[in-house]
């Protein structure tokens, strides 16, 4: 089991607001990688009542279960790697949550075995380190929907709400309300059903 505080801030963007980053942040040469975000959830929304949230991120073959939780001024994130078999039978719903994620979701007061996979959010991520700061720009696929967003994550919230005002204000970009990806997942779903 691996665990780490993100302290991360969002913004929506607009597709111009997120060219005008790609460009204004000489990233046009980058090659965004992509990643695939396979969501978990109770019929109830058991772990968006606590805050929290559980997804299985592939990338580059690579599998990792994440639970994130809400600590202090960010989320504290438990990862288990998983396989490609153990993540397609979480997927198919008969596999079975690492024993370290399974305690924390059960200390959560959430069930388990209601956890049922509800899709897949494809993104493509920019990443770009800048003084102790990470920007991501993401441009994700999910449900029909196409939406892009600017991230910053850093060592404090104080260095963090800085950066994300700082890259706002340079490139004339509206502060938008942003929910977390799993929200908006969620909240095109059930627009869909």
């Amino acid at each position: 089991m691996m665990q780490e505080l993100e302290i991360e801030r969002k913004n929506l963007l607009t597709k111009d607001e997120y060219n005008r980053l790609i460009t204004g942040l000489s990233l046009t040469d980058v090659t965004p990688e992509n990643q695939r975000n396979h969501y978990f959830e109770t019929a109830d929304f058991q772990l968006k009542q606590t805050g929290s949230a559980l997804r299985i991120r592939e990338k580059n073959g690579q599998y990792v279960l994440t639970l994130k939780e809400p600590q202090g001024d960010g989320l504290l994130e438990t990862h288990a790697v998983l396989t490609q078999e153990e993540a397609h039978q979480l997927i198919a719903h008969n596999g079975v949550i690492k024993p370290t994620i399974a305690t924390r979701i059960k200390a959560l007061g959430v069930s388990v075995e209601a956890l049922m996979f509800g899709g897949t959010l494809e993104t493509n991520r920019i990443e770009v380190n800048q003084d102790d700061v990470l920007v991501v720009l993401d441009e994700s696929h999910y449900l029909g929907h196409v939406d892009y967003e600017l991230e910053v994550e850093g060592p404090s919230l104080k260095v963090t709400e800085a950066r994300l005002a700082a890259l706002l204000a340079c490139f004339s970009i509206t502060k938008k309300e942003t929910p977390n990806k799993i929200a908006r997942f969620y909240s095109a779903l059930n627009n869909v059903s």
